[in-house]
C-alpha cells in the first residue's frame, strides 16, 4: 500500500520531520519526508494497512508540544512500493496549500540548559545551545521551506561534531536547523559604546559583571537588542531614563530565576505556570511587601513586569554575580522599533550605553518580548509578540474570504485572517512615522508569504487620516483587493466574539480614543454586534466631556478635570491653586478659564480613559501623561489600597451614564476619605455603571453573554467588579484571553468583521 499524506500547521522547525522519521522506522515503513515550500511537510509512506494506521495514530498522539497539526490530508498512490528504507528527503519548493506557518521563537529547554552546565559537553557555556526543541525560529527565517540556507544561520557551516549530531536519528539535534556550536557557531563579543572590541575569554558573564557594577549595557538577542542595567541601582536607571526620554514609564525586568522573582513580587501558581512556559513572556507581577529593587523600575505602580531567561546567554549573565534581577527593557529610539543590526545598535544606542554585548548572527524579523497580567485565573495580553507570533489563534468556523487587517495607529499588529486561522504578527508599534510603517507593511507581507495566503481583501480603521487607513487604500488599489473599513470599538467586540464563537454580543468597550461614525471621539461605548451584519448598533456609552484644548488635554489631565468639574461648580480657585502642574502655570490656568467662560476651544468625548485620568488629576496622582495610559494605570495602582467608601450609584440619563456628578463627588470627598479609597470608588462606580448598562441592554435585546474589551480592559478592579455584576444577572461575562485586550488586537477584530461578517 503507498499513501501520499501532507500535514499542515507548525510542522517546520519543531523537529517534525525527525518524528516523522522515527515513528515510520518504528512502523517497518519506507517512503520519505520533506519540508515543503507552503510551511508543510510531504510525507510518502509504503507498506503494510495496518502499519499506515499505525503510524498515523503515533502521527497525532505522539508529537511533540510544540507541533501543532491542523490539517492532515491523505491521498492513496498507485503502482508498487518504490523504496527500500525511509529517508528524510532535500526540502521542495512546492506553494500548493495554504495556512501552515513556522513556529514563534521557543526558550532554551532544559536539555541544553544542562549540557550549557556540564564541563564534559562540547556546548559548555556555549551562548546560542539549542536543539531541535528550543531556540529561535521566527525571527531568523528569511523564506520557505525551514532550511538553514533558508535561515541567517546559513553563514555558519556546521563542523563534524555538529554535523554527525544533525544526521545522527537517535539525536534530539537530528536535522535540527540552528545546531552549532563553539567551534562553528556564532560568537558573542563585547564592545565600548564606540564599538571598539573588548577582549575577553568570557564576554557574558564579564558582561554580568559590569551590569552589576553599575554599567548599562546593550545586548543583543534573539529578536532585537535589549537595554540593560542593574535592577537595585539608582544611577544607572537614571541615566537610562534621560537618555531614552522615559521619565516614569515602568521598566521590564529578568529575574534570574523563579525562586527569585518571589523575593520581591507575589507569584501565583498561574503566573508561575506562565513565567516558566516555553513562551517566557514578561507577566505584570504584584510587588510584594518586601519588595527591594529600585524605585525607578517601576515608578508608583503596585506591579512590576517580569520575565526569566530564555536564552542560553540570559543565563550566564547571572553566573558570577548576586543580582536577583536586571532590568532588560526594549532597545528602540522614541515611537521607533525595535533595534536589530549591529550597526544600527551603534549608530541609534552609542550615546545611550557603556557597553554592547553584540553576537555575529543577523536577525531576520525584528520581535519584541511578549506581555501579559492575569485576572484571577484569567490571561490578559498587554502585547502578544516574542513566543506567540506568528502562531495562529485556530477559531472554530472558516472565514468566506481571506482578509488581511491592519489595525488602527497605536500598539498596532497586523493580521491574515485564512480559513479558521489568524495569524497575528508580532508588535509593531505606534505607527506615526517612516520606520513603524515600514515595519508595519513588512510584517503583514512577511505573514501573507510565510502562510502562503491569497489575499481577497484589506481592513482598516474607519479613521481617514490614520496612516494604516491610506496603506489599506494603497494595497487595494495595486492589489484588486476589496478595502473594508472598520470602527474602531466594532473591531474591539467582533474579534471578542470570535475568540468565543457567539454570533452577538453585547460589548462594553473603553479606551483612550476611537473614531466614531458621527466623526466623534469614542470611547466609553456599549454596542450591540451580530454576524449577519458588518454594521452594529450604538447602544448607551459614557457621558460626553471636554477636552480643553484638544489633543493637549490628553497629555495634561488637570484640563479633563477642569473641563468636567465647571459643570457642577466654579473651577477656578481649584485650577489656579494647582496651576503649577500646567506647563505653563498660572498663565495657562487663565487661559483654561476664559475657553470655560465662552465655551470655545474644547473638543468632546465619551472616553473612559480620558475620565480616569481626570480622576488621577484630581487625587493629585498623576498631572502629565508622558506614555500611553500612564494617569488610569497610576490610578488602579492607588485604588488596590482602597475600598468603595462612597459607593456612588450609576446615574443614567437616556443611556447615558453620567461622569460629572461622580468626578464632582470624588472631588468633594477629597479630605474626608482617602486617596485609595477615592481612586477604588471612581472604578466601582464606572465598572457598575458600564456593566448595568450593558446587562439592561443585553436582556432588551435577548442577548445572552456581555463583554468587555479595549485598552481599559486591562484594568483588573473594572474587570472585576464588572464580571461581578454581569454574572449576577445570569449572563456569560466575555473577556480577551488570546488576543490584546488594547489595540494590538483591533487588526483581528478588523479581519474577522472582513471575513465573517456580512460585508
Amino acid at each position: 500500500m503507498r499513501v501520499k499524506i501532507n500535514v499542515t500547521g507548525i510542522v517546520q522547525g519543531v523537529g517534525f520531520r525527525p518524528f516523522v522519521y522515527r515513528i515510520a522506522v518504528r512502523n517497518g515503513l519506507t517512503g520519505y519526508v520533506r519540508n515543503r515550500g507552503d510551511a508543510g511537510v510531504e510525507i510518502l509512506l509504503e507498506g503494510n494497512e495496518q502499519s499506515i494506521l499505525n503510524f498515523l495514530c503515533d502521527l497525532k498522539q505522539k508529537k511533540s508540544p510544540l507541533t501543532h497539526i491542523h490539517d492532515i490530508i491523505k491521498t492513496p498512490m498507485k503502482g508498487k512500493d518504490q523504496h527500500t528504507n525511509f529517508t528524510i528527503y532535500k526540502s521542495s519548493e512546492e506553494t500548493e496549500l495554504s495556512g501552515s506557518v513556522i513556529p514563534p521563537d521557543i526558550a532554551v529547554c532544559d536539555d541544553c540548559l544542562r549540557e550549557l552546565r556540564d564541563p564534559k559537553d562540547p556546548r559548555y557555556n556555549y551562548f546560542f545551545i539549542t536543539c531541535t526543541n528550543c531556540g529561535p525560529r521566527f525571527t531568523i527565517i528569511e523564506r520557505l521551506p525551514y532550511d538553514r540556507e533558508k535561515t541567517t544561520m546559513r553563514e555558519f557551516p556546521m563542523c563534524s561534531f555538529c554535523k554527525r549530531e544533525y544526521a545522527d536519528p537517535l539525536n534530539r539535534r537530528f536535522h535540527a536547523q540552528t545546531v552549532a556550536c563553539p567551534t562553528c557557531g556564532p560568537e558573542a563579543y563585547l564592545t565600548t559604546s564606540s564599538g571598539e572590541h573588548i577582549k575577553h575569554a568570557d564576554p557574558v558573564r564579564e558582561a554580568g559583571r559590569l551590569l552589576s557594577e553599575g554599567a548599562v549595557l546593550a545586548v543583543k538577542g534573539y529578536g532585537g537588542f535589549h537595554v540593560v542595567a542593574s535592577a537595585t541601582r539608582d544611577e544607572p536607571l537614571e541615566v537610562l531614563r534621560r537618555a531614552k526620554h522615559r521619565r516614569a514609564k515602568p521598566f521590564a525586568i529578568m529575574a534570574r530565576s523563579l525562586e527569585a522573582a518571589k523575593g520581591f513580587s507575589e507569584v501565583t501558581s498561574k503566573e508561575a505556570s506562565l513565567l516558566s512556559s516555553y513562551v517566557r513572556p514578561i507577566v505584570l507581577l504584584n510587588k510584594s511587601d518586601v519588595y527591594n529593587l529600585s524605585p525607578l523600575v517601576a515608578p508608583d505602580l503596585h506591579n512590576v513586569g517580569v520575565m526569566l531567561p530564555y536564552t542560553g546567554l540570559h543565563y550566564l549573565l547571572f553566573d558570577r554575580v548576586g543580582d536577583l534581577a536586571f532590568v532588560m527593557t526594549s532597545a528602540n529610539p522614541p515611537n521607533q522599533p525595535i533595534v536589530k543590526d549591529n550597526d544600527e545598535a551603534l549608530k541609534t544606542l552609542g550615546d545611550t550605553v557603556d557597553y554592547f554585548l553584540f553576537h555575529n548572527r543577523k536577525i531576520a524579523y525584528r520581535c519584541d518580548d511578549s506581555v501579559l497580567r492575569v485576572h484571577g485565573t484569567h490571561p490578559v495580553f498587554i502585547r502578544r509578540s516574542r513566543g506567540y507570533a506568528p502562531a495562529p489563534l485556530m477559531l472554530k468556523e472558516k472565514a468566506e474570504r481571506c482578509v488581511v487587517g491592519l489595525g488602527g495607529e497605536l500598539n498596532n499588529t497586523a493580521c491574515v485572517l485564512l480559513e479558521n486561522k489568524a495569524f497575528i504578527s508580532q508588535h509593531v508599534g505606534d505607527v506615526e512615522n517612516v520606520e513603524t510603517r515600514e515595519f508595519l507593511q513588512e510584517a503583514a507581507s512577511h505573514l501573507i508569504r510565510l502562510t502562503n495566503s491569497r489575499v481577497e481583501a484589506v481592513a482598516c480603521d474607519l479613521h481617514p487620516k490614520f496612516t494604516t487607513t491610506r496603506i489599506a487604500q494603497e494595497l487595494a488599489e495595486q492589489n484588486s483587493w476589496q478595502l473594508i473599513q472598520v470602527q474602531h470599538h466594532h473591531a474591539h467586540v467582533a474579534g471578542l466574539m470570535m475568540e468565543h464563537a457567539v454570533n452577538e454580543l453585547v460589548g462594553v468597550t473603553c479606551d483612550g480614543y476611537g473614531y466614531g461614525v458621527d466623526g466623534g471621539a469614542w470611547g466609553g461605548e456599549i454596542l450591540l454586534c451580530t454576524r449577519d451584519s458588518a454594521t452594529f448598533k450604538r447602544l448607551a456609552h459614557l457621558e460626553p466631556q471636554p477636552l480643553l484644548g484638544g489633543d493637549v488635554a490628553t497629555r495634561y489631565p488637570l484640563r479633563i478635570a477642569a473641563g468636567i468639574l465647571s459643570k457642577k461648580t466654579n473651577v477656578e480657585p481649584w485650577l489656579l491653586e494647582h496651576s503649577g502642574r500646567l506647563l505653563h502655570g498660572e498663565t495657562e490656568a487663565k487661559l483654561i478659564i476664559q475657553q470655560l467662560q465662552k465655551g470655545v476651544g474644547t473638543t468632546e468625548t465619551t472616553s473612559c480613559g480620558r475620565v480616569l485620568d481626570a480622576v488621577a488629576a484630581i487625587l493629585s496622582i498623576c498631572y502629565e501623561r508622558t506614555y500611553e495610559g500612564e494617569p488610569a494605570i497610576k490610578l488602579e495602582s492607588m485604588a488596590v489600597k482602597g475600598k468603595d467608601a462612597l459607593n456612588m450609584e450609576p446615574i443614567v440619563d437616556g443611556n447615558v451614564l453620567d461622569t460629572s456628578q461622580m468626578l464632582y463627588t470624588v472631588f468633594e470627598n477629597l479630605g474626608e476619605a482617602s486617596l485609595a479609597d477615592l481612586a477604588y470608588s471612581a472604578h466601582a462606580y464606572l465598572a457598575r455603571g458600564l456593566a448595568s448598562l450593558a446587562v439592561e441592554q443585553a436582556l432588551d435585546c435577548g442577548v445572552k453573554a456581555v463583554g468587555f474589551s479595549g485598552g481599559v480592559a486591562c484594568n483588573q478592579i473594572l474587570a472585576e467588579v464588572m464580571r461581578r455584576t454581569v454574572e449576577a444577572a445570569g449572563l456569560r461575562f466575555l473577556v480577551h484571553e488570546a488576543v490584546p485586550v488594547g489595540d494590538g488586537g483591533v487588526s483581528f477584530g478588523q479581519s474577522v468583521v472582513g471575513g465573517f461578517f456580512r460585508v
